[in-house]
């Protein structure tokens, strides 16, 4: 089977995997990549990477794609009952033309994919605030993480969005608790290497994080983070390398998990950045679990 799509004007500047996406909702990521990195679907006869970028009249071509996850993905797909759209639409912090500011909650995805069914995108897309508009997920935040979260409301928006979170011209804040008490200056930077793989393929990417200790004991640390790169998972990762993971990372764990906490202490809880000559600036109220954590610690906000 060969099929064709052109690239219209509207698309210019957009990631082919994320236009892949929009197209085929019922498509996981992980197919859409597969796809590419065999050489099935082609951009303008090439093989290309997944981050390629589209231009205006580009040819998309689909060679011998068997979208066999058709059915599976479809029992994916999160239909949110009135109850969840009406919760998560009471964390909206700001509503404007262009977009809707979260104070995302821990424990739901931005999007859904093969291990979370539940998820913001799907949530506003059955929102009466997206009647006439769109949902676009312009950034990342962990599942498990709470706090500041941004969704565009149109393309335009979206595009001048992604473009300043690839030009660093959003600051992001986050707030974290840590286990131990981190023997570093008050003040600083973090600049490492960070392991990541691609399948059996290993990548090794620089991550650079602005960091102040807001409080400390014998046994927990109170830390501020703005992250200067943005890797997956970089926080979480720079301080488990330092050897005081956050408390409540099952995944970059150095001590033992606390069987009573079920809670990532990581909080998105600013961000700050520049739009159409207008500055913006929000902030995120930590969950009440990460204000008590503070409490039992006897660390100071």
């Amino acid at each position: 089977m060969k099929k064709t799509i052109n690239v219209d004007s509207t698309y210019a500047g957009m990631r082919i995997d994320r236009f892949l996406r929009r197209k085929f909702e019922t498509i996981p990521q992980s197919l859409i990549e597969k796809n590419l990195r065999n050489g099935k679907i082609k951009l303008n006869k090439k093989k290309i990477k997944s981050s390629a970028k589209l231009q205006n009249n580009d040819l998309i071509e689909f060679h011998n794609l068997e979208i066999k996850n058709e059915i599976i993905t479809k029992k994916l797909k999160f239909k949110p009952s009135d109850t969840i759209i009406k919760e998560n639409e009471d964390f909206i912090i700001e509503n404007n033309d262009d977009f809707i500011v979260l104070n995302k909650q821990a424990g739901i995805s931005v999007q859904g994919g093969t291990k979370s069914k539940k998820n913001l995108i799907d949530i506003f897309s059955n929102s009466e605030i997206f009647k006439d508009d769109k949902p676009y997920s312009v950034h990342r935040l962990d599942k498990e993480t709470s706090g500041v979260f941004l969704i565009a409301k149109n393309r335009p928006t979206a595009q001048l969005l992604t473009t300043l979170f690839r030009l660093r011209k959003v600051y992001k804040t986050y707030i974290a608790i840590c286990h131990g008490e981190l023997s570093i200056n008050d003040k600083g930077s973090i600049k490492n290497n960070l392991i990541r793989y691609d399948e059996t393929k290993k990548i090794v990417e620089s991550a650079e994080t602005y960091y102040e200790i807001l409080d400390k004991n014998n046994n927990s640390t109170f830390i501020q983070l703005k992250p200067i790169t943005g890797r997956k998972h970089q926080l979480r990762k720079q301080l488990y390398n330092l050897g005081h993971s956050i408390i409540g990372d099952k995944k970059y764990n150095s001590y033992k998990i606390q069987k009573n906490n079920k809670n990532l202490m990581l909080h998105s809880y600013e961000i700050k950045f520049k739009m159409n000559e207008k500055k913006y600036i929000f902030r995120a109220t930590p969950p009440e679990y990460f204000r008590n954590m503070l409490k039992a610690k006897r660390l100071n906000f």
